[in-house]
C-alpha cells in the first residue's frame, strides 16, 4: 500500500523507526522543522547502529588501518592491500545475523551477494569467499533448520555467483539459540591503477541506476537489524531481501566492462539502506548534493511509494556517477547483460539530498549531516571482571577416551557435511580445500604466487577475557595463515555483540577492541575493512561476544606450501613454540567445557612477541621446504592437532609420553604453538636454528603406521579417528 508523505509523525512512529527522542529531537534542530514520513525514513536508515556505528566508531578509531602493503584501509566498500607486479587484493567481511535468523536461506544467500558486491564495486573480480556461521545448542528446536537454511543459502548463491567457498568456521553454543550469526567474507583481485571508489566528483553530472529492478523486499532491513528481537520476529520477514545470484553475476561482468571503458566516475553498491545510503555517501564524500527523479527508478511492483523505493534493499543493485560522453556506450554494455540501466538523478553544488517524486520535492536534507555527521556515542561501559584461576586438579580422563569425545563433539567434529555444500574448486585456482588451517588460492597470470585466507575467532574466550579473547582472535587468523607459509599482509574484522546500551556489553566491544588494536599492531597486520554488528540479543539475552577476524597472507612460491596432513611415515613431529610441559592452560578449553561441563578459569594468554618469533621461525621452515607439514594447535590441543593431521593424511604416529603427562599437556590450549614434521634425520639441525632464533623446539615423536599412540595410552585406529571425527554433522542433521 502506498504511505503518502502526509502521514502524521508521531512518539509511536519515532519509536518504531529506531530513533531515540533525542535523536528526533536533534532531527527537527537540523532542518527547522518536522520531516515527511520520507525524510523520517531517510534519518532512520542513516542513523541507524548497521549504517552510522554511532556506538563504536570512537573506538574504531583507535584501529591500525595503515602499513606498507595497504593502498586503501575502512571507509570505502572494502580494503585494498597491494601484492605486487601491480596487482592488489580487495576484501572485506560483513554480517547478515539479524536476516538470516529470520529468514535463513534468503538471509545467508544475500549477505554473500552484498559482500561480493562490495568487492567488485571496487573494480575487483572476486576470487575467492569464506563464512563464519554460529549457531544455538544442537538440541534447540531452531538449530537444524537455521543450519540446513543458512548453508544452502550460502551454496546456492555462492555457487551460481561463480566464486570458490575457500574457509570459513562452524561453531554451536546456546547463547546463540535466538540469534546466529553469518559473517560472509570475499576478496577478488584487481590492479592497483584500477580500482574504484565512491567518492562522487564534478557538477551536473548524471547518476546512473544500475542493475536489478527496485521491489518492497528488504524495506527497512538496516533498521531492522540494529534492534534486538522479541517474540514477534516473525513479523519482520518482509525486511529480509530476496537474492538472485546469475542477476547478480550479469552485474559483475557489466560493471567491470563498464569500468574497464572509463565511464566510471564514483560507483557504489546498492546494501544496507539502498538507495537512501548509496546516492548520500558518493554525495558527502565528494562534498557535492544529489538530486533524484524516483519517476525514473526501474520497478518491479505497482504503486511504490517514495518511502518504499528510498529504504527498499532490493538486491543486485548499484549507484554509479557518470562521465556524459560515455552515456550511450554505458547504456549499450547493460542492455547487453540484460540489466536495468537509467538517470535518475544529477550532482549539485548546494550539499542538499533532494528527492522528487510524482512532481512534488519528498525529502530535501543536508546531505553531509545525513552521511558523516550522524550521533556518535561515547556510551558508558564497565571492565570486564577477572575470571578466577582455577583451582584444585583437573579432572581426569583416559586421554583416547578423551580425544575420541572431543573429536565427535560438535565444535571439534569435521566440518565436511557443510563445505561439500560450496564449490570450492570453481574458477580452477584452489590449492588447498577447507579442512586445513587456511583456504589458499593461485593468483592467475602468476606462475608462482598465492593467496591465503582464514577467519577465526573463539569467544568463549572473549567473554572470560574480552581483551585477550580479541588478541587471541587475531592472533589465531595470523597463526592460520602462517602455517601455509603465507605472509600475513592484512586483517578485516566483524565485530558481532550485543546491546551496546547494556555498559557489560559496551566493556566487552572496547576491551576486545583494545586487544585487536594491540595484536594487529605487534604483528604488523593492520585492519583495512570491517563491520560491526550490535543488538545481537533476543528477549534481552545476548550472544557471545564474537570478534571475528579475516585475514589474506601472500605466499610467494605455492609449491613451497605446507599443508596439515602428514606427508611420508617415518618423519619427525616436532613441537614449535610450547612451554616445556606442552601445554600447561586449561582455562575455558574444549577439554573442560565439553567433557566435564565446566566454562571455568582465565582465558589464555596471548604472548604477541612470542607469536610473532615462533611464526616467522615455522614460516622460515616452511620457505626453505624443511617443513613438510604443518598445523597450528587451537581448539582441543595438541592431541587434538595430532589427530586431525593423522586423518587427513591416513597415516599414523607414535607420540612420546607427554612431560608431567597431564591433561594440559594433552588438552591445553596455550597459544603461539605449532605442529611441524621434518624429514628423518633433519631434526636435530631444526632443533639447533631454532635454539638460535630463542625458539624452542620439543621432538616428540614419528609419523608411521595405521594408528595414533598418544604416550601410555592405547593405539586408536586412524579409521577410528576418522570415524569420531566424520560422523557427528551428518548424523546431527540427518536426526
Amino acid at each position: 500500500m502506498t504511505i503518502p508523505n502526509t502521514v502524521k509523525i508521531t512518539d509511536e512512529l519515532i519509536k518504531a523507526h529506531g530513533l531515540k527522542p533525542d535523536e528526533y529531537q536533534r532531527i527537527l534542530d537540523l532542518i527547522g522543522r518536522e520531516p515527511t514520513f520520507t525524510e523520517l525514513g531517510i534519518f532512520s536508515a542513516m542513523w541507524n547502529e548497521h549504517c552510522s556505528y554511532k556506538s563504536s566508531k570512537r573506538w574504531l578509531r583507535t584501529l591500525p588501518t595503515s602499513g606498507e602493503v595497504v593502498i586503501q584501509g575502512p571507509g570505502e566498500n572494502a580494503g585494498v592491500v597491494d601484492i605486487g607486479d601491480g596487482d592488489c587484493v580487495v576484501f572485506k567481511m560483513e554480517s547478515h545475523n539479524h536476516p538470516s535468523y529470520i529468514e535463513p536461506y534468503q538471509g545467508a544467500a544475500t549477505g554473500v551477494g552484498g559482500i561480493l558486491r562490495d568487492v567488485f564495486t571496487m573494480g575487483a573480480r572476486p576470487i575467492a569467499a569464506m563464512n563464519a556461521l554460529r549457531f544455538g545448542e544442537p538440541d534447540h528446536p531452531k538449530t537444524r533448520h537455521l543450519v540446513a537454511g543458512v548453508v544452502a543459502g550460502v551454496g546456492g548463491y555462492g555457487n551460481s555467483f561463480g566464486v570458490p567457498t575457500v574457509g570459513g568456521e562452524v561453531n554451536f553454543d546456546a547463547r546463540y539459540n535466538g540469534n546466529c550469526l553469518v559473517n560472509a567474507f570475499a576478496a577478488g583481485l584487481a590492479k592497483t591503477d584500477g580500482i574504484f571508489y565512491s567518492k562522487a566528483e564534478g557538477v551536473g553530472l548524471p547518476v546512473v541506476y544500475l542493475g536489478a529492478k527496485t521491489g518492497r523486499d528488504g524495506v527497512g532491513g538496516a533498521t531492522m537489524a540494529s534492534a534486538e528481537f522479541d517474540d514477534k520476529i516473525e513479523e519482520k520477514r518482509p525486511t529480509v531481501q530476496v537474492g538472485d545470484p546469475f542477476t547478480e553475476k550479469c552485474l559483475l561482468e557489466a560493471c567491470l566492462e563498464l569500468m574497464a571503458s572509463g565511464a566510471v566516475i564514483a560507483i557504489q553498491d546498492m546494501g544496507a539502506a539502498g538507495l537512501t545510503c548509496s546516492a548520500v555517501e558518493m554525495g558527502a564524500k565528494g562534498d557535492l548534493g544529489i538530486e533524484l527523479d524516483l519517476d525514473k527508478v526501474p520497478v518491479r511492483e505497482e504503486r511504490m511509494s517514495a518511502y518504499e523505493m528510498m529504504l527498499s534493499e532490493s538486491q543486485e543493485r548499484m549507484l554509479m556517477v557518470l562521465k556524459p560522453e560515455k552515456e550511450k556506450e554505458a547504456e549499450a554494455i547493460f542492455r547487453k547483460w540484460g540489466l536495468d540501466f537509467a538517470i535518475v538523478g544529477h550532482t549539485t553544488d548546494d550539499l542538499r539530498f533532494r528527492i522528487l517524486h510524482q512532481g512534488a520535492e519528498v525529502a530535501n536534507l543536508p546531505i553531509k549531516e545525513l552521511g558523516d555527521q550522524a550521533p556518535e556515542y561515547d556510551r558508558p561501559w564497565v571492565a570486564p571482571a577477572a575470571q578466577a584461576e582455577l583451582s584444585g586438579d583437573a579432572p581426569k580422563m583416559d586421554v583416547a577416551d578423551a580425544l575420541l569425545k572431543l573429536l565427535s563433539s560438535p565444535d571439534l567434529s569435521s566440518r565436511r557435511w557443510v563445505y561439500e555444500q560450496y564449490d570450492t574448486l570453481i574458477q580452477g585456482n584452489s590449492l588447498q580445500i577447507p579442512g586445513g588451517d587456511a583456504g589458499v588460492v593461485r593468483v592467475e597470470g602468476h606462475a608462482s604466487k598465492a593467496l591465503a585466507f582464514s577467519s577465526d575467532v573463539t569467544p568463549r574466550y572473549c567473554e572470560a577475557d574480552p581483551f585477550e579473547g580479541g588478541k587471541q582472535a587475531v592472533a589465531e587468523c595470523w597463526r592460520n595463515l602462517t602455517a601455509t607459509g603465507a605472509l600475513p599482509l592484512a586483517s578485516t574484522d566483524n565485530l558481532n555483540f550485543g546491546n551496546p546500551e547494556r555498559p557489560e556489553i559496551m566493556g566487552q566491544l572496547v576491551h576486545a577492541i583494545k586487544g585487536i588494536g594491540e595484536a594487529c599492531r605487534a604483528l604488523d597486520f593492520p585492519i583495512v575493512s570491517g563491520n560491526v554488528s550490535l543488538y545481537n540479543e533476543t528477549n534481552g539475552r545476548g550472544i557471545l561476544p564474537t570478534p571475528t577476524i579475516g585475514g589474506v597472507g601472500l605466499i610467494d612460491d605455492w609449491s613451497k606450501m605446507a599443508r596439515i596432513r602428514f606427508a611420508a611415515e617415518g618423519e619427525a613431529i616436532l613441537l614449535i613454540g610450547a612451554p616445556e610441559e606442552w601445554g600447561t592452560h586449561l582455562g575455558q578449553s574444549v577439554y573442560l567445557r565439553d567433557l566435564f561441563g565446566k566454562a571455568e578459569g582465565p582465558a589464555p594468554k596471548v604472548d604477541l612477541a612470542h607469536e610473532r618469533k615462533v611464526g616467522d621461525f615455522v614460516r622460515r621452515l616452511i620457505g626453505k621446504e624443511t617443513a613438510t607439514a604443518v598445523h597450528d594447535l587451537s581448539d582441543g590441543g595438541l592431541a587434538v592437532a595430532l589427530a586431525e593431521m593423522a586423518i587427513a593424511s591416513g597415516i599414523g604416529a607414535r607420540v612420546n609420553e607427554a612431560t608431567g603427562n597431564s591433561a594440559a599437556a594433552w588438552f591445553g590450549e596455550d597459544q603461539g604453538r605449532y605442529l611441524v614434521t621434518v624429514a628423518a634425520g633433519r631434526q636435530d639441525a631444526v632443533v639447533a636454528e631454532a635454539s638460535k632464533s630463542g625458539v624452542r623446539v620439543a621432538v616428540i615423536g614419528m609419523t608411521g603406521g595405521d594408528s595414533l599412540k598418544l604416550g601410555g595410552t592405547r593405539a586408536i585406529p586412524v579409521k577410528d579417528l576418522k570415524a569420531a571425527h566424520e560422523g557427528w554433522f551428518p548424523a546431527f542433521m540427518a536426526a
